[in-house]
């Protein structure tokens, strides 16, 4: 008996359960990430869109929700790097350090706000690529490396030539970084730039700044 068509139709449909279930349970986190990538809320939507696609474009056996995820987010950046999307075109979107407006108070937290978006936006494409994958990807240097295709002091090169045009160290104190919308990407709202207290490690250290949760 001839089980081919049965094992097919089995494997079909666990690869377009793992499809669903990573749309609908990481679909939102994916389009943060490629924001943060991008810069960018249409650049975001196209990646995650590509990725998906080259990603899941024929059958693949094996995957699951987790290692499908670290494919597409693999290939959102690769995307990015490789397909001409290296704007520096940042728009000043939502504070990602930001509290929401009902919430605002005069300690010197809420003052110290700073646009982390704008920040990240003086950097090169290779440098906020690093600063995204080390600080909110939370990948030692070597898989940053492996990652890019460069070497790990390249890699660190690039981090600390970032973190050293940024005005800030990258603390646990961050917030995950909110979703993008239209409202947001056409906000020109500025914030203050002191908010480095004397308490953080130097920006220009990429061994000690430490590391923002994970979007």
């Amino acid at each position: 008996m001839n089980t081919a068509p049965r094992q097919n139709q089995s494997d079909a449909e666990g690869w377009r359960s793992v499809v669903t279930t990573l749309v609908a349970e990481r679909g939102n986190a994916l389009t943060r990430y490629a924001w943060l990538i991008s810069g960018n809320a249409d650049d975001a939507a196209d990646l995650v869109q590509d990725a998906l696609v080259k990603t899941f474009g024929r059958l693949r056996n094996g995957f699951t929700v987790a290692s499908a995820e670290a494919y597409v987010r693999r290939a959102i950046l690769n995307n990015w790097l490789d397909g001409g999307r290296r704007t520096t075109r940042w728009r000043r979107v939502a504070h990602l350090t930001a509290v929401p407006e009902q919430q605002e108070s005069t300690a010197p937290a809420t003052e110290n706000r700073l646009d982390l978006t704008a920040e990240l936006a003086k950097l090169s494409p290779r440098e906020r690529a690093c600063i995204v994958l080390r600080y909110y990807e939370d990948l030692k240097v070597d898989d940053i490396a492996d990652w890019l295709g460069i070497s790990a002091g390249t890699v660190k090169r690039y981090l600390s030539d970032g973190l050293g045009k940024m005005a800030i160290a990258l603390t646990d104190s961050s917030p995950t970084t909110p979703e993008p919308t239209s409202t947001e990407a056409a906000s020109t709202t500025s914030a203050s730039t002191d908010a480095a207290s004397t308490d953080a490690a130097s920006p220009t250290d990429p061994e000690k700044a430490t590391h923002v949760h994970r979007i």
